[in-house]
């Protein structure tokens, strides 16, 4: 990260190769001599740690190039594993959080994403005899973690792009909930990939979600982990700008050859932000609840007068450019949304994030 001024970033949201899951082995021990020499002699504990101080300088560069008040999103999981006949949890989470506070961070609330399966041989061990069987681990968790103090926003601009980028009431009350249970994984599988056979992406939904709830129009949202560049999707679904850092090249041709399905995503994971609200002010009147704020843009009841302003903008077109970025451009017009209508009265929108990719 190099390449990057301190204070260049305004929210980090990643997910690392995860320490003590097998699929990532291979990485680590390239990372990591000494781990993979502790996998070799089974030694479960000594791979961890070495490991996790593989990624150590990773966290330390995302506290230098986050702004004073900017926010690191970290997707992790932590593992299970048996290694020399001994079975045990390695604490993901806990050992990137200890790191996180030596660095500096302050650590904010966390979300458990929470990931079920129907699998019958999810249960580990003996199953119905006591002490003899495993909790399952259905569970995956986002760290939120600041760097330094809530963040001041002082430019009248920038004061704007907030307002515009507040979320609805009922997403507030859904989102900003500390357990997840409503979203599937991604798919694995990666095709003919040579990086590897399968990725470790998190869904669409996760990173849209989070990048609407931690940043504001027209920021920058790294991804230092960027694999199959959901994160740089997301940030441009939701008119930001990103930069994505991965040491596979391989994952280009994954990145760039999705392009194609951005914008129509795009446009209707917007479009369905739209519709479920409708659909919850259908319900508040079923219900005789009284709603008394309006949104300026889009006339239809809001709660609260935070949300009279927002504008979600729509993606216009996408353009690579080189070999290393994409420029999403936006239409500012609100009519679209509620008709599904292009219209030709409607105005190039100020705001044109272009979001880049370096590939290292």
């Amino acid at each position: 990260m190099r390449f990057l001024p301190d204070g260049a970033i305004d929210l980090v949201l990643t997910s690392p190769p995860y320490p003590m899951i097998a699929m990532w082995d291979e990485t680590f021990s390239a990372l990591s001599p000494a781990a993979g020499v502790a996998l070799k002699r089974g030694d479960g504990r000594a791979a961890f740690s070495a490991m996790h101080r593989a990624l150590a300088p990773v966290w330390a560069e995302v506290h230098r190039v986050l702004r004073p008040g900017g926010l690191a999103c970290i997707n992790i999981g932590d593992a299970t594993r048996t290694l020399s006949g001994h079975f045990m949890l390695y604490p993901n989470h806990a050992r990137i959080l200890a790191a996180a506070l030596e660095i500096g961070f302050t650590p904010l609330p966390v979300i458990l994403w929470r990931k079920p399966t129907n699998s019958p041989t999810k249960f580990m061990g003996s199953g119905m005899f006591p002490a003899g069987a495993y909790v399952t681990l259905e569970h995956e968790y986002i760290l939120v973690l600041r760097k330094g103090g809530k963040r001041e926003f002082d430019d009248p601009g920038v004061k704007q792009r907030r307002r515009e980028s507040a979320i609805f009431w009922e997403e507030r009350n859904a989102w900003f909930s500390d357990v997840w249970m409503d979203l599937l994984g991604s798919r694995q599988g990666l095709g003919r990939n040579e990086a590897r056979p399968r990725s470790g992406a998190f869904p669409f939904e996760l990173a849209y979600r989070l990048v609407n709830m931690f940043s504001v129009k027209g920021d920058t949202v790294l991804d230092p982990f960027l694999g199959t560049g959901t994160t740089m999707k997301a940030a441009a679904a939701a008119g930001r700008h990103s930069v994505g850092i991965e040491i596979e090249k391989e994952f280009r041709e994954e990145i760039f050859g999705g392009l194609g399905e951005l914008i129509p995503s795009a446009r209707a994971r917007i479009q369905a932000r739209i519709d479920a609200h409708l659909a919850f002010l259908e319900r508040s009147r079923a219900e005789g609840r009284s709603i008394q704020y309006a949104n300026r843009h889009y006339g239809f009841p809001v709660v609260t007068r935070q949300e009279t302003e927002i504008l979600l903008n729509r993606p216009e077109e996408i353009e690579v450019n080189g070999s290393k970025g994409f420029e999403v451009s936006y239409r500012d017009d609100p009519h679209w949304v509620l008709t599904g209508n292009d219209r030709s009265t409607a105005t190039a929108a100020a705001l044109r994030p272009g979001d880049q990719m370096e590939l290292f």
